[in-house]
């Protein structure tokens, strides 16, 4: 078996402070500071907001966000997974007709065993895709190519959403 290896994956999982020392969830922080822009909320539903990962794999990955401060699928309310999934439909079509992906990637790490860097508050990844989109940079060179800056990614996305 063949091992890949992250090293950038766990600067970016202890970028994030410990909830349980800091009192304070990044999630439930963001949407609290109203600074949209600053934090790169693309869209704030009734029940959920989308973020654009900080972090992204590729360009135009988002995450969508229950207001509520839950862990698990049960916990979500039917109201909640509904706006969830139509946010998915709603975020793969603005994604479509802004960058043309090819493919997507979406889903969610349920618990820290699973690769969650953000255990604590469930949320959703939505990751456009590209065939050759994975190229020799993360692996040989530690870096990962974001093709477009992050503001100009938010203002496209607000403009079709």
């Amino acid at each position: 078996m063949e091992r890949l290896f992250s090293p950038w994956r766990s600067r970016y999982i202890e970028s994030f402070s410990d909830p349980a020392k800091s009192g304070e969830c990044i999630f439930c922080r963001v949407n609290k500071e109203n600074l949209d822009d600053d934090n790169f909320i693309a869209f704030r539903g009734r029940m959920c907001y989308v973020i654009m990962n900080l972090y992204p794999y590729n360009s135009g990955h988002l995450m969508i966000v229950p207001y509520r401060h839950i862990s698990t699928l049960q916990e979500l309310s039917h109201e909640e997974s509904d706006e969830v999934f139509e946010l998915l439909k709603k975020l793969t079509d603005a994604l479509q007709k802004i960058s043309h992906p090819e493919g997507f990637n979406i889903g969610s790490n349920l618990g820290r065993a699973a690769g969650a860097g953000i255990d604590q508050h469930i949320h959703f990844h939505v990751v456009p895709r590209w065939n050759g989109d994975t190229n020799f940079m993360p692996v040989l060179g530690d870096t990962k190519l974001i093709s477009e800056d992050m503001k100009d990614t938010l203002k496209k996305l607000r403009s079709v959403l």
